[in-house]
C-alpha cells in the first residue's frame, strides 16, 4: 500500500495530531448537551438480536451528529486514506468507532473487504453512501455491494437537529447547535439478495436514496411534533 503523501510532511502529522485533540474533547462536549429523540431503533436492534451485523447508511452530511449517537458500538466505517481521513479517524476511533482504510476511489474493494471481514467478526458496518465527495444525497453502490457480500441487511438512518449549523461544503453537512433537540430515526432492514444483476443494484441503490429521503421527513416531523 502507498503511504499518502501527507505523512511525508511534519507540519502535516502535527496538524493532524492537533485536529483530533480538539475535536474529540468538543465533540464529547456538544453531544452531551444534545437532547435526542429516538425512532425506528428497534430495527437496528432486531438485526443484532438475530445473530446479524447491520450495514448502517445515511448522508455524508451527517457524519458528527452519527458519530456522538452510535458511539461505543464497535462500528467499522470506511475512512479515506489522505489528510481528512487521518483526522476524522482519530476522532472516531476515541468514540468506539472501527476503521477500514480506503475510499471510492482508491483502494475500495481493499476497505470493503476489510468491512466484510470486520462483520463477519461481529462488528456493524456504517457507510455514508454519498461519500467521500458527493454528489450530495446521490447514493453510490458500495453498500449494496457490502449486504450481497455480508448477507446482511442495509438498516438506513437519519439525523435531524431543529437548531444547527451548516457548513460550505459539498454535503452541507449539519453541526447541531448546543442543547438542540436532535432525532434520530431509523428505517425498516433491506434485505439484499446475494446474486443481484446491474440493474439489480441499481434498483437497490435507488431504493436506499428513496428510504433515506422518507427518514429525513420523518425525522422533521419527529421534531415538529414537540414544537
Amino acid at each position: 500500500m502507498n503511504t499518502p503523501s501527507w505523512q511525508g510532511s511534519r507540519l502535516k502529522r502535527a496538524q493532524v495530531a492537533a485536529i483530533a485533540a480538539l475535536g474529540y474533547p468538543l465533540i464529547a462536549l456538544l453531544g452531551w448537551t444534545l437532547r435526542w429523540r429516538v425512532g425506528g431503533h428497534e430495527h437496528y436492534d432486531a438485526v443484532v438480536s438475530g445473530g446479524r451485523q447491520p450495514v448502517l447508511c445515511l448522508w455524508h452530511g451527517r457524519i458528527l451528529p452519527g458519530t456522538i449517537f452510535l458511539k461505543r458500538r464497535g462500528i467499522v466505517v470506511l475512512t479515506s486514506q489522505n489528510f481528512d481521513g487521518e483526522w476524522i479517524a482519530r476522532i472516531i476511533q476515541r468514540f468506539g468507532f472501527g476503521t477500514a482504510r480506503g475510499s471510492s476511489s482508491r483502494n475500495a474493494s481493499g476497505a470493503l473487504r476489510q468491512m466484510v471481514r470486520q462483520m463477519r467478526a461481529g462488528h456493524p458496518t456504517a457507510f455514508t453512501v454519498d461519500g467521500p465527495r458527493g454528489p450530495e444525497g446521490v447514493a453510490k453502490a458500495g453498500a449494496v455491494w457490502l449486504a450481497m457480500v455480508s448477507r446482511c441487511p442495509i438498516v438506513p438512518f437519519h439525523i435531524e437537529a431543529d437548531r444547527f449549523w451548516t457548513l460550505r461544503s459539498w454535503d452541507h453537512a449539519q453541526i447541531p447547535k448546543p442543547f438542540s433537540r436532535v432525532a434520530f430515526v431509523a428505517g425498516e432492514p433491506l434485505d439484499v439478495p446475494r446474486d443481484l444483476d446491474a440493474d439489480g443494484i441499481e434498483a437497490c441503490r435507488l431504493q436506499i436514496e428513496a428510504r433515506l429521503g422518507q427518514l429525513r421527513d420523518r425525522a422533521r416531523g419527529l421534531l415538529g411534533s414537540e414544537a
